[in-house]
């Protein structure tokens, strides 16, 4: 009989999971699975080191069930393996991204439980470093070390970048960093304010950072911000928001690439990389895409080349921060950004 372990966070999501465990379990060992569970401590890296441990005893999948945090130190677990069991994710922080790109239900704990029992799966691309793995995001550059300071409240309400609507007392402190960025199609040197490299269509909650992101390409979707200057930063968020329309900017850089090498040209400058909304390490940094490294459950029937499918609660609230983001932002530039002829 198949072998398969939950590795469960039991703090997440006002310890949901650990309340529903028995469902949990239910629904796997009903998918065909011989179940059992593994809770994570305060250890460092506990779910990864298990996730490791399980995958080397030829478990056939492992289940990550928790935030963000628990889903990538799974991930870190498994990716390193010759031979990698199945993932599937039962989400229960407050982002989610992950499991928002893989259309698993997000707040409803044994909903998310019963995608394992419809079999469909996608072979999906992971983010590699010199050190660790990366399921959704990395950056560097210091409009990316403000995230550090920003309460994670907002950060779960405004998203990776859109937050900076409510902590843009701390924009006029972003500096360009003298970059040297090698990517497939060539490579940038000059200044910029960050970097970016995406995986998923989702990030902080919002699909139109990477609008047109593949979860199994193979392919990054890398975002080079040339600009430092508070307004035009502001006007690129207000164009990501407002249907993705910063892709085009001359003051940024949108393009594909399977891998990319950054560094600082001043030896100077520390250059802080963040790795799925944590710190990874310092630059000089290669990243590489492991082209449908791992093997997740999805709700494939569910997952369209475009955006998500139906919306909820937090995704309305999303949207209508969105919105006021780009009114406020008109109100600055004196610009129509939403193209409604008005200015803010």
């Amino acid at each position: 009989m198949k072998k398969a372990r939950v590795i469960y966070n039991p703090t997440s999501g006002k310890e949901l999971v650990k309340k529903s465990l028995a469902d949990i379990l239910m629904v796997v060992e009903e998918a065909g699975y011989e179940a059992s569970t593994y809770a994570t401590t305060p250890a460092p890296n506990s779910a990864r080191d298990e996730a490791r441990r399980v995958g080397e005893l030829g478990f056939d999948l492992v289940v990550a069930a928790g935030g963000d945090g628990t889903i990538n130190e799974v991930v870190n677990g498994l990716a390193p393996l010759e031979k990698r069991p199945k993932m599937a994710i039962i989400p229960a922080g407050t982002t989610n991204d992950y499991a928002r790109a893989l259309k698993i239900p997000r707040d409803d704990i044994k909903a998310a439980a019963e995608i394992i029992k419809k079999d469909q799966t996608v072979k999906m691309d992971i983010g590699k470093t010199n050190k660790n793995y990366f399921i959704n995001i990395a950056a560097g550059g210091y409009l990316t070390e403000l995230t550090y300071e920003v309460p994670s409240e907002l950060k779960s309400i405004f998203g990776y970048l859109a937050y900076i609507a409510k902590g843009a007392e701390m924009l006029p402190r972003v500096k360009p960093i003298k970059m040297h960025l090698k990517y497939d199609e060539g490579e940038y040197n000059g200044n910029a304010s960050m970097f970016f490299l995406g995986l998923t269509n989702s990030v902080g909650g919002f699909e139109r950072i990477v609008p047109d992101a593949k979860l199994d390409d193979g392919k990054f979707s890398l975002i080079i911000v040339k600009t430092a200057n508070l307004f035009e930063i502001l006007h690129i968020a207000a164009l990501m928001l407002n249907g993705g329309k910063h892709i085009d900017d001359p003051r940024l850089i949108y393009t594909k690439t399977s891998k990319l090498y950054a560094e600082t040209s001043d030896s100077e400058k520390r250059m802080m990389i963040n790795l799925d909304g944590e710190y990874g390490g310092d630059a000089p940094m290669t990243f590489e895409n492991l082209h449908q490294h791992i093997e997740f459950l999805a709700n494939t029937d569910q997952i369209p080349d475009e955006a998500i499918t139906g919306e909820t609660a937090e995704e309305v609230e999303i949207e209508n921060a969105g919105k006021e983001f780009v009114k406020e932002v008109e109100k600055l530039t004196d610009q129509d950004i939403n193209g409604d002829g008005k200015r803010g």
